[in-house]
């Protein structure tokens, strides 16, 4: 099968789901939608595998598919073409591959729901859009795969719309990933302005020759940041993804885990060129990023809904993944992409098996001795949580450990607050397990009697994601650990026009052994501390987090309350922006009212002073006949010298 047409199948295979289940979703049996919808993601996983082949016969040597001249204006020309690379076949089979196993455990999740058929069709057409994302040769394809992507997430978090505050958060989601998306297309313009191509060959060879800090430059990858700080969630656009949490598990898992949130650093890593040659945008990219890192997971520590404590968790991991950025560690950045879809979509889909098993109760003060209940659920979510704390040897580890390496390189005071956020994350994630699946069961006695183990098609899912995020983190063993860093040989050729354009930036002094060791010893040892801390007060003093009805200090209310930064949204922008709104319309509506009615009172009154004209005299018309071709006679007559008549 030839690479034009693998490409071509691996977007249009889920397309084609989302076509018959979207149309025919009131009438495809249930049984068939899963299948249907199953189908798309496995089929273009297999393509992916077929296109690996391809790509390692070809030595790794960049692919590219022209479908069709899309848009020419001139000497302007946008294909519509794909382009496979290094980076693009990692995507891919993140996507694809992860994207399948939520696919197979979404039947069994939703299959009793109203809208099952509906459910996957979305899903499918989520698949679309990001494939398209990661497929696309130039920046117009990738904008469309990225708008695509926030749709679908409106779609996808308000999908019980009968729920207001569903509602209200699928619009948030929508609302603050408009505003980065609107960063992301003027620097897109920038780009055609300056460049006179959307292509990445084109562009990524004409940035070779600027300088560094170029003013065009650094305005094109700051837009293109604030573009990714909205669908990667960075501050200050961090705080819808939170709430997207109102969607159904499996939409938390695909989209806000592994998924859609990535596609910022994706998008970074893909313009490595112009962020190299922007030193100044990647310190401002490190600087948000650890900021946001420390913010989200401080606000985890104290989160009691299941689902929230993971999203916090999502929101600092994806710090950490630009903070690897901003030190230029591009591959240490893609790595802990890779991980991180294996461990936090195994502890989202876990999170659904205990929310299934609860009867939809998401409190884990109303948790509690799940693991005699749920023995899997168990024993894959503690693999996902020893796998984010960053303890040896899971996937964790590996990648978080290579982020934090290349920002000691960088900043020593970055490393310790990376280090304390490591430390912040293993508390909270062991706190959630603690919580949730030792102790006594604080639950109703209804939920109790109901408590069971997920069907094997929610369950198997979680198996083989526990089984990636233990040994994930052995593609890319460092040298000091007797690996070769495999990953980092692999993706190396994305980055020869970086080292090209700025060599300075990649020169930074490697570590030697020792240091390396005790870096890792340290962040590991902090990550183990802390779990043991969670296991003291939640497990062997059996603490359970007050009801909100409890007072709490002032530091852990304010910490609870999420720094009430959606607060300080809510009256900075949001009622001001809907008062100027009111004012406009109540404006506008005035104008308008007045123009209808100014048009309607004029048309009326001379309609009612030429309406007595009309009186119904014959004698009177008579008369106004005689004058009239007496008048025109007269003025005729007498006029006639001055106007230059014969």
């Amino acid at each position: 099968m030839s690479t034009d047409l693998l490409c071509l199948l691996i977007p249009l295979l889920p397309l084609l789901g989302f076509i018959i289940n979207g149309l025919g979703f009131r009438r495809v049996p249930s049984s068939l939608v899963g299948i249907i919808g199953l189908a798309g993601p496995v089929l273009a996983f297999i393509c992916v595998c077929l296109l690996w082949g391809a790509f390692g016969a070809g030595q790794n040597a960049v692919i590219k598919s022209v479908l069709f001249d899309w848009i020419s204006v001139g000497d302007f020309h946008i294909n519509f073409s794909f382009q496979i690379d290094q980076l693009t076949m990692l995507m891919l089979s993140i996507v694809t591959g992860i994207g399948s196993l939520i696919h197979l455990y979404s039947i069994g999740y939703m299959h009793h729901d109203a809208g099952y058929g509906k459910f996957m069709a979305f899903l499918n057409l989520f698949l679309f859009f990001m494939l398209l994302l990661v497929l696309g040769s130039n920046f117009v394809i990738m904008f469309i795969g990225w708008e695509g992507v926030g749709l679908c997430s409106y779609l996808l978090i308000g999908f019980w719309n009968t729920n207001t505050s569903y509602n209200n958060a699928a619009r948030k989601a929508f609302v603050m990933n408009r505003i980065g998306d609107l960063g992301f297309l003027l620097g897109i313009f920038t780009i055609m302005a300056t460049f006179g191509s959307v292509e990445y060959t084109d562009v990524f060879t004409q940035a070779v020759g600027m300088e560094v800090n170029d003013k065009v430059i650094l305005t094109i990858t700051l837009l293109l940041f604030v573009g990714a700080m909205g669908k990667s969630a960075q501050i200050p656009l961090y705080t819808w993804l939170p709430d997207a949490m109102a969607g159904p598990t499996p939409v938390s898992a695909l989209i806000h885990a592994a998924t859609m949130v990535t596609a910022g650093i994706y998008m970074v890593v893909r313009a490595n060129v112009l962020f190299s040659l922007a030193p100044l945008t990647l310190d401002i990219i490190g600087g948000i990023a650890i900021a946001t890192a420390l913010l989200a997971a401080s606000i985890g520590l104290l989160q009691n809904d299941i689902k929230k404590v993971l999203a916090y968790s999502t929101v600092s991991q994806l710090g950490y993944m630009f903070m690897g950025l901003g030190a230029t560690a591009y591959t240490a950045s893609m790595f802990h992409v890779i991980t991180h879809a294996f461990f936090k979509a195994l502890l989202f889909l876990g999170a659904g098996s205990v929310i299934h098993a609860m009867s939809d109760e998401q409190d884990i003060r109303n948790m509690g001795g799940l693991r005699k209940s749920l023995p899997i659920t168990f024993w894959t979510f503690l693999i996902g949580t020893i796998a984010i704390a960053g303890i040896p040897p899971f996937a964790g580890f590996f990648s978080k450990d290579e982020i934090l390496a290349h920002v000691f390189e960088h900043s020593k005071v970055m490393w310790v607050l990376g280090v304390i956020g490591s430390a912040m994350t293993s508390f909270y994630m062991f706190r959630l397990l603690f919580l949730t699946f030792f102790g006594e069961f604080r639950g109703t006695s209804e939920q109790k009697h109901h408590l069971h183990e997920s069907p094997l098609s929610m369950t198997l899912p979680l198996m083989v994601l526990a089984v990636l995020s233990a040994v994930g983190g052995f593609m890319n063993v460092p040298e000091v650990l007797g690996g070769s860093a495999r990953l980092a040989e692999f993706m190396s050729p994305l980055f020869d026009e970086a080292r090209q354009a700025n060599p300075a930036i990649f020169e930074a002094n490697a570590l030697d052994h020792g240091t390396e060791m005790l870096l890792m010893g340290l962040s590991a040892g902090i990550a183990v501390l802390a779990a043991i801390g969670a296991y003291i007060m939640y497990v062997r003093n059996a603490a359970v987090p007050a009801p909100d009805s409890e007072a709490r200090s002032l530091p852990q209310q304010v910490i609870y309350g999420k720094y009430y930064i959606d607060e300080f949204y809510e009256n900075l922008v949001v009622r001001p922006v809907r008062a100027l709104g009111d004012a406009f319309y109540s404006l506008g509506e005035f104008a308008i009212d007045a123009v209808v009615g100014g048009v309607a009172f004029a048309v009326r009154g001379s309609a009612t002073a030429l309406r007595r004209v009309q009186s119904g005299s014959i004698s009177l018309y008579i008369l106004l006949m005689v004058l009239s071709i007496t008048l025109i006679v007269a003025l005729r007559f007498f006029t006639l010298p001055f106007i230059g008549g014969k």
